[in-house]
């Protein structure tokens, strides 16, 4: 099975990082029960013996080995101390190994040009580094992810950089960006100019984009909000126009869940939003299934032109009804919802322009029938 390295740059990247791997964790946990090193998990997480002052990785093997300390595949960068040094703190601080993080304390000011020209070239070396480190403890390296924003100076020039970097120390490795825009009432002013120069570099060095607005998913947030009534009533499920939600399913939060935790950031539930999409997205990499969709299908179908590689992604559903029995009238909801603006990542309307390519990604147990059913309608 192929392996796939994770970069988180700046706050916002981080921050989406982090959400990630929590959600990751639960996954496989539910599914893989008695804690056993298989190929699966072997895709996103190393299995590593930490008796040793430099831990020892060890192999999937015959996919029997129990689990000793997992350590994402993850490599954490920013120019800030911040969120890096809260996640070191936080319930996951385990998972992160201390030698893949790179961080500063003065950050770059919103400045595209500090995080690419200045932090970049001060940086180059650790960040090669780290990336050779990584990449040494993959069987077979598949893909690189790469978590920023557009908006800010770390983000956009730092990400920015490090995608330049791994063009050029791994062209023939998928880098794939999630890259978070800011909304037009964006508070900081050269926001704007940072995510026009990050561009660029984006257009050229990216195999695959996932670009995701800020607008966006404060409307997502939102409709999830309206959707779902004030918990203080002590409802377990709360009765909508499509049936009732089922409590701890909405993708706004944390484990997926209705309820707020206390210490929530301001972000969480935004952030959660694109943690789901990589969730989601990643499913057929890192578990394994008869009809799974490989990685580097996602480029080769959708991505008629290199430099056409800006995909507009959607979920649905956004939360989960009470009834478990799949409807077909509720799947075809879910197709529907797809094409829907309300349910895109970006703020664009998809009934007023023209696919070039389009896939349909389905998790669970679906018949097939509904699905060709709903791809021919």
């Amino acid at each position: 099975m192929t392996q796939s390295i994770v970069v988180q740059v700046g706050q916002c990247g981080n921050q989406i990082g982090c959400q990630f791997w929590d959600l990751a964790l639960r996954e496989h946990a539910a599914v893989n029960k008695n804690g056993v090193y298989d190929e699966p998990i072997s895709s996103f997480f190393r299995n590593v013996d930490s008796r040793y002052n430099d831990p020892v990785d060890i192999p999937v093997g015959t996919g029997k080995g129990k689990i000793k300390s997992l350590k994402a595949r993850a490599i954490l960068v920013d120019m800030e101390e911040g969120v890096v040094s809260e996640m070191m703190k936080g319930p996951l601080r385990e998972v992160f190994d201390f030698k893949q993080l790179i961080t500063d304390v003065s950050g770059s000011g919103n400045n595209w040009a500090v995080g690419h020209k200045m932090y970049g070239v001060q940086y180059h070396d650790q960040l090669s580094e780290v990336v050779r480190r990584s990449a040494e403890f993959c069987d077979c390296l598949q893909c690189f992810f790469i978590l920023h924003s557009m908006g800010g100076g770390t983000g956009s020039g730092l990400g920015t950089y490090v995608l330049n970097l791994l063009e050029e120390e791994y062209p023939d490795v998928y880098r794939f960006v999630t890259a978070v825009y800011p909304s037009a009432e964006d508070d900081v002013i050269t926001s704007p100019y940072n995510s026009v120069l990050a561009m660029r570099e984006l257009t050229e060095r990216a195999d695959c984009i996932l670009p995701v607005e800020n607008q966006a998913l404060v409307d997502i947030v939102n409709k999830i909000s309206e959707a779902i009534p004030s918990l203080k009533t002590g409802k377990r499920t709360y009765n909508t126009v499509s049936g009732d939600i089922k409590a701890n399913t909405a993708i706004t939060g944390s484990d997926g869940g209705l309820v707020k935790p206390k210490d929530e950031k301001p972000f969480d539930s935004m952030n959660n939003i694109v943690a789901n999409l990589l969730l989601n997205m990643t499913s057929s990499a890192r578990f394994e299934g008869s009809l799974n969709v490989d990685l580097n299908e996602i480029t080769m179908n959708l991505v008629p032109f290199p430099r056409l590689h800006y995909l507009v992604s959607s979920q649905s559903p956004l939360y989960a009804t009470a009834d478990v029995n799949l409807l077909p009238r509720q799947l075809d909801q879910m197709f529907s919802d797809a094409f829907s603006k309300d349910h895109q990542l970006m703020k664009t309307d998809p009934k007023h322009s023209l696919y070039l390519a389009c896939a349909l990604m389905v998790r669970g147990d679906v018949e097939i029938s509904d699905v060709r059913r709903n791809i021919e309608r």
